[in-house]
């Protein structure tokens, strides 16, 4: 691990080194969906819940 370091260190340093960001289109679609899903399991509970906690 201390060797990655190492090697990689010079990149943060040098001007205009910055990297694009590699984007995995797959994995936020994946991310986005799961999002979706546990906004309206939260929303399904939070009005079942309601009854219960006099809010």
């Amino acid at each position: 691990m201390a060797s990655a370091l190492l090697e990689g260190a010079a990149d943060i340093f040098e001007r205009g080194g910055k990297r694009a960001a590699e984007i995995d289109e797959d994995a936020v679609r994946s991310l986005h969906a799961k999002i979706g899903e546990l906004a309206v399991a939260n929303d399904f509970l939070s009005r079942k819940l309601k009854p219960w906690t006099g809010k």
